[in-house]
């Protein structure tokens, strides 16, 4: 193993009345506040992140655009690169996104509705400033045509994509859905499972790793990490090129230099 590997911070965001908060919840749901996110990147940054993930997770399903005050703060307070998501859905908002200082910006629902605007975000931005945001869920009616049928503990089910914050089943199967983002030009995909999400039982394996053998783009594993374990089996038996987490890290369990510290340990490589 010689790629270096990354460890990503998530801040999910809510607006409020102060104007955004991290929060975090359970499968997307029961959410608690945590803190003021630009606190929480520069604790991150000092910490060694590689880079950190600000999520708006309820833009698309309010219809507005993300929090770009925000992303403004949180430019003039870390020099790390940090991607912003959540209401992403069309050219002139990734603009805005891009001009408030964020490296990258996230493309969940509005590629999944319309796949060519993952082409044009490309096309326009660089592959290197658009990650595709892929929420799924475990499906267990496998009379579904054309999908990837999994088996655990004697239960079958194939993953579908969900979108609307995981609100809205598209009958997509997720490892058909990342071999064609890859194909329209996606140099990351940021795999979250929605079942995991929140959890602390650890990744969403099965696809993790049918993600991330199915594509030759880097896969950030994401949704469900409670142990150091957890994080290295993203790794290790997921096949993922980065590590994405947020409870673990906001409410102190570990920090990132721990993950980091951990890695090395088991032979993962990172950066210092």
């Amino acid at each position: 193993m010689s790629k270096v590997k990354r460890v990503i911070p998530c801040l999910d965001l809510l607006l409020d009345e102060k104007g955004g908060r991290v929060v975090k919840g359970i499968e997307f749901e029961e959410l608690r506040d945590a803190g003021d996110p630009v606190e929480f990147a520069k604790k991150y940054e000092a910490q060694g992140a590689d880079e950190i993930v600000f999520l708006d997770i309820t833009a698309s399903v309010q219809g507005r655009e993300t929090l770009l005050d925000v992303i403004k703060r949180a430019a003039k307070a870390v020099s790390i690169p940090f991607t912003i998501g959540g209401g992403i859905s069309t050219l002139e908002t990734a603009q805005k996104n891009l001009d408030a200082g964020a490296a990258k910006v996230s493309i969940n629902t509005a590629g999944v509705k319309d796949p060519q605007f993952i082409s044009k975000a490309i096309e326009k931005f660089g592959a290197d400033r658009i990650v595709i945001a892929i929420d799924c869920k475990r499906n267990p009616d496998i009379s579904a045509e054309g999908v990837n049928i999994f088996e655990e503990g004697g239960q079958k089910f194939w993953y579908e994509v969900v979108i609307m914050g995981g609100n809205a089943g598209t009958g997509m199967d997720t490892v058909k859905w990342a071999k064609q983002v890859e194909a329209l030009g996606a140099s990351e995909i940021l795999l979250t499972s929605k079942d995991r999400d929140g959890t602390k039982d650890g990744y969403d394996l099965p696809i993790t790793r049918a993600v991330a053998e199915s594509v030759s783009i880097p896969v950030i594993a994401s949704g469900g990490v409670g142990t150091l374990e957890h994080m290295a089996a993203g790794i290790l038996e997921g096949k993922a090129d980065a590590v994405l987490a947020a409870s673990v890290f906001h409410f102190n369990t570990y920090t990132v230099g721990a993950v980091k510290e951990d890695f090395r340990k088991k032979g993962i490589p990172v950066r210092s």
